[in-house]
């Protein structure tokens, strides 16, 4: 048997904890191999979390001896992405970037440019792609159970009117703090693999919290070619949740509630290797069909450990990755234009690249 790939993790903050160390950890064939992290805090949590991983102080450390390494995932804050990408790929080490790839787009787009010169694999987390409702949702559509498809509700919705110190919290545009990038990175992904090509984009962008910084509060629509309308609400000021997804059909409509188990599953120490994974139970299930004649779907299990065992694969087989970088770059554009579309008050039209 191979031995396993052993991976640098950047960063043990909420991403590099709750996320990227546990799903690495649980993955056959990768090896979480060293943890960079200067905090005292996060040092002792990631020694008593992976003991058999080495502790390092700077990134400089690892691009000193990258013959020890065979992968490096980027969990920083979202202004060292780029930077920290880019020394990677410059170490000629595979790179795996938590979402959003970059502050801007034409950023995301060189650091493409850069991983394909040097012929290096790069993809980005954008996990919720393996979100159970998602994959239902997927499901039901590429099966036809929907009809055609008229309009797709998401919401990221919260009710945290404290605000939380933090990066997330601070304005500059390096720092791509704020909702729309956090959450809408994520919601805007999922409405692009669904049903494709954004012709149109309006957003309202609001800051609600007192004295906050960032939006906390956006509601993005986007026109896809396709014809279908995705309308999407991340916030962090909503006292009464909205149903996570709602979508339409000439057919049929599909609705669920609440958030994906997963990551409260991480926070409390689980790992996809144990049984009933991403599973959630019946009083759960979404309900299909039309009102008066509803029938509730089971979910499909969440599945975050997928992304890992497609990268493990990428690399000792030379498969593409689970995400192609281009996808991400695409939803940083849309970021970017629902941002501006929020302060002229104007729906904007997409260039076509």
């Amino acid at each position: 048997m191979a031995e396993a790939l052993r991976v640098g993790l950047l960063g043990y903050g909420l991403a590099g904890r709750v996320f990227h160390a546990p799903l690495i950890a649980a993955t056959p064939g990768l090896r979480l191999d060293a943890i960079v992290s200067r905090d005292p805090q996060r040092r002792e949590q990631a020694r008593q979390q992976h003991p058999d991983a080495r502790l390092v102080d700077d990134a400089d450390e690892l691009w000193r001896t990258p013959d020890a390494l065979d992968l490096v995932v980027v969990a920083t804050p979202n202004r060292q992405h780029v930077p920290m990408a880019r020394a990677a790929l410059a170490a000629g080490l595979p790179v795996v970037v938590d979402k959003p790839l970059s502050p801007t787009a034409a950023e995301g787009r060189a650091l493409i440019d850069e991983a394909t010169e040097r012929g290096v694999p790069l993809t980005v987390f954008q996990n919720r792609r393996w979100d159970g409702d998602f994959r239902t949702l997927r499901r039901l559509v590429e099966q036809g159970e929907l009809g055609r498809v008229l309009r797709f509700e998401s919401r990221f919705e919260r009710f945290r009117p404290t605000i939380k110190p933090g990066w997330r919290e601070l304005a500059g545009p390096e720092e791509a703090g704020g909702a729309l990038f956090d959450l809408g990175a994520h919601l805007i992904d999922q409405a692009v693999q669904l049903f494709g090509r954004v012709d149109r984009v309006y957003a309202e962008v609001d800051r609600r919290r007192a004295g906050a910084l960032v939006d906390d509060d956006a509601f993005v629509a986007l026109t896809h070619t396709s014809g279908v309308h995705s309308h999407l609400w991340m916030s962090a000021v909503t006292a009464q949740l909205g149903p996570r997804l709602r979508v339409l059909g000439d057919r049929a409509g599909y609705t669920s509630y609440g958030l994906d188990v997963q990551e409260a599953a991480l926070h409390d120490g689980g790992r996809p290797d144990q049984p009933g994974w991403g599973e959630v139970p019946p009083e759960r299930y979404g309900m299909l069909g039309v009102d008066g004649e509803l029938r509730s779907v089971p979910t499909e299990p969440g599945a975050y450990q997928s992304f890992y065992a497609q990268v493990a694969t990428a690399l000792r087989e030379g498969t593409p990755m689970p995400v192609d970088p281009r996808d991400s770059v695409a939803t940083v554009e849309l970021i970017e234009l629902a941002h501006r579309s929020a302060v002229e008050g104007v729906v904007l039209p997409v260039p076509a690249i």
